[in-house]
Order: C-alpha cells, then structure tokens, then sequence
C-alpha cells in the first residue's frame, strides 16, 4: 500500500502580523496535487491541522476544503489533533468527517477501539491504524486510567503514561497479513525541533524515548517537530514535518510530504516530495548601505539584522529598502552583553531622564533625538 504522510500545517499563522492565508492555499493545493500523482491509498495528517485553537471561519474552510480534496483523490483519510489544535472543536466535526468519508480524532476518547481503524485499500490489502491525538501530561495521566491499564501514580512519568496507551492501541498488532501503522503527536527523545514548535511541548518532561512504538508496527507516522526526519527506532519511524516554514526558526528546513510504500511482509521505503508553494523565510545582515546594494527575492519573507547603531527611523529606513521585511532587529553583534563594562544604574534618587539615558548608554545607543523624545514625553506626563 501506499501512504502520504503530512502534518503540522499550521492554517491560520500569523508571522509578524502578516496573514500567511495566501500561501496556506497554494501550499494545500500543492499538497493535493501530490495525492492526485500519487494516487495514495491512505493519507495521514498527524496534527496541528490550525495554528490556534480558536481557528477563524476561513481557517476552518480551507482545512475541511483540504480534507475533503485529499479524499476525493480516492485515498483514505485520517487526521488527528495536535497541541495547537483544539481537540474537542475537531470532534465536533466529526458527523461531517464521517459523512464525508474522513476519519478525524481530535482528542483521546474514553473507547480505545476508537482509536484504532481498519480499512483496505483498493487492492484487497487490509491496514489497521491506531491514531493517539495529542495528549497533555494531565489528560495522559487520564487516559491511563479511563483504559484501566494500571493505577496512575504521582511519580510516573509522561513517557510512562504514553507507552501504556500506545501499548493498548497496538496491541492488537499480530495478524501476519495486515499493515499496522500507528499516528502520533509528540516529540521523540532525541529527534531535531524543527524550530517553530511550542517550546512547553517540545522540553524533557514531554518527550519520549522511540522504545515507546511496537516492533510490530510498519510505519510510524509522527507529527509536532517540523523537520523531516527519520528516528531510529524498532520500527520505522518518521516526521514529515511542515510543508511550510512556520517562523524564522525554520528557514533551513525543506518543506515536504512523505511518502510511504509498505507491504505486511516488505519493509517501508520512504521518499520526501518537496512542496515549494510557500515563501521562503531568509535572514540578511548588513549596514544599510550594504542591504542596499544586495539583491533580495522578491517572493521571499525576510529577517533584518542591521549593523548599524540604533537611531531613531531606522526601521522605517530598512523597510522602504526591503519592503518584504517582517522583522528588523539590531545586529545582536553591535549590542553590549550584559555585565561587559556598561555601568548599572543605581535606581535610588535619580530621576527618570538620568535612568534613561544610562541605558541608550549601555545599549550603545547615541540618538540624540530619542533622548529629546523621551524628555517630551516626561513633560507631558507630568503636566
């Protein structure tokens, strides 16, 4: 059988205040376009389907639009929710997933068998899928205890609570002649953030070692950490990561699917499609003089890092040279480090003006005018 594995679209991000609406479009187009070459018999889609859990109505039109154009395709469709998603919101759609042919799991339900779906594909060979959506160390500890596992102490760990439950969804995993596969949103011990992930998910305490994923399964199919990547595992284990750059974080990443082709008795063989729908995110550095005379893309998001001393308009000046600039900062080379000389200021008796200017003077800032700003401001508030 053959499987396209996506994830972490991330529809409805902002970057910068920009709206990124446009892009979403042509980069889900462009994954639809894939399905329809490939021709998959099963599309995963491992979480984080919107970027906030509380998506608009455009938002949520372009993911089921997607959805439902992926299934039309001829492939199966199964989704499940990712930390940035709300899990309960995605359940509710699921009377129109069903009708529609699409198998969607937005959160843990307290039935198991929920979670694990069989299908065939069009070629007689049968798959049996077990999907986990992302789950929150409180809502692991309650999973736990809703499939009766063991009881639930207070020193067990994440990573105890997620081999429990991905041990029951799998454990079904025996039959010589079907494909087991398994879905997850989470982050593996190990594996390389992508760099646009929610950092309280990605840390220690929410990470699991690949021990977690049975030898029985074919193919793992993980979403959350942006990058493409293979995990070493006793199985096959993989991220497709993001099929756009989220942030600046992620302007190395190539973003792409994954697709998978994998018998109940061959082992998976893996390729990346690239999906190149998306603006590039890059980072330029330079005086002004230098961003001047440098050519910059015109279909690309950048991050200006200026070498030059903080002044007053100076954003307004980067931004009539690069107008495709999203972020300017000073270069972080040109900013004193903490503690290397520059005085602190002693807060006690010294009026604001004076603390005021100890710190353009510790930030290497020289700009007359925004000192006589700053007076202006102080006049005002106090009269």
């Amino acid at each position: 059988m053959k499987i396209l594995h996506t994830s972490d679209w991330h529809v409805g991000k902002v970057l910068k205040g920009r709206s990124r609406a446009e892009e979403h479009k042509a980069v889900l187009a462009g994954v639809i376009d894939i399905a329809r070459a490939e021709q998959p018999d099963l599309v995963i889609v491992a979480g984080d389907l919107y970027d906030t859990a509380a998506p608009t109505p455009e938002a949520t039109r372009l993911v089921t639009r997607a959805l439902t154009a992926l299934r039309r395709t001829g492939a199966d469709v199964v989704a499940i929710g990712g930390n940035h998603d709300n899990g309960a919101a995605l359940d509710a759609l699921r009377p129109w997933a069903e009708a529609a042919g699409i198998t969607l799991r937005g959160s843990v339900r307290e039935n198991p068998d929920e979670h694990v779906i069989d299908g065939t594909t069009a070629g007689g060979e049968r798959w049996r899928l077990a999907a986990l959506p992302f789950l929150s160390q409180r809502y692991a500890v309650r999973a736990v205890e809703m499939y009766e596992l063991t009881a639930a102490e207070a020193n067990q760990t994440y990573a105890d609570h997620l081999r429990r439950v991905l041990g029951r969804l799998t454990e079904s995993f025996t039959e010589p002649e079907r494909v087991h596969l398994v879905t997850a949103h989470l982050t593996v011990t190990g594996a390389a953030a992508g760099g646009g992930e929610r950092d309280a998910h990605t840390v220690l305490g929410y990470a699991v070692p690949a021990t977690v994923f049975p030898a029985t399964a074919h193919y793992v199919a993980l979403g959350h950490l942006h990058r493409a990547q293979r995990i070493d595992a006793p199985c096959p284990v993989r991220y497709c990561g993001s099929p756009l750059a989220v942030d600046f974080g992620e302007q190395e990443n190539v973003p792409s699917v994954t697709i998978v082709e994998v018998t109940a008795d061959t082992a998976a063989r893996v390729r990346e499609v690239p999906v190149t729908a998306a603006a590039a995110l890059r980072t330029v550095r330079g005086t002004l003089e230098q961003l001047a005379e440098s050519a910059q893309p015109d279909d690309a998001w950048l991050r200006v890092y200026v070498r030059e001393q903080p002044r007053a308009g100076l954003r307004e000046e980067v931004q009539e040279l690069l107008p495709q600039a999203l972020e300017i900062r000073i270069d972080p080379e040109l900013v004193p480090a903490p503690g290397s000389g520059a005085r602190i200021a002693q807060r006690s008796g010294r009026s604001p003006r004076e603390l005021f200017g100890d710190y353009l003077t510790s930030r290497g800032h020289a700009d007359d005018g925004v000192r006589e700003l700053f007076d202006e401001l102080i006049e005002e508030v106090d009269h």
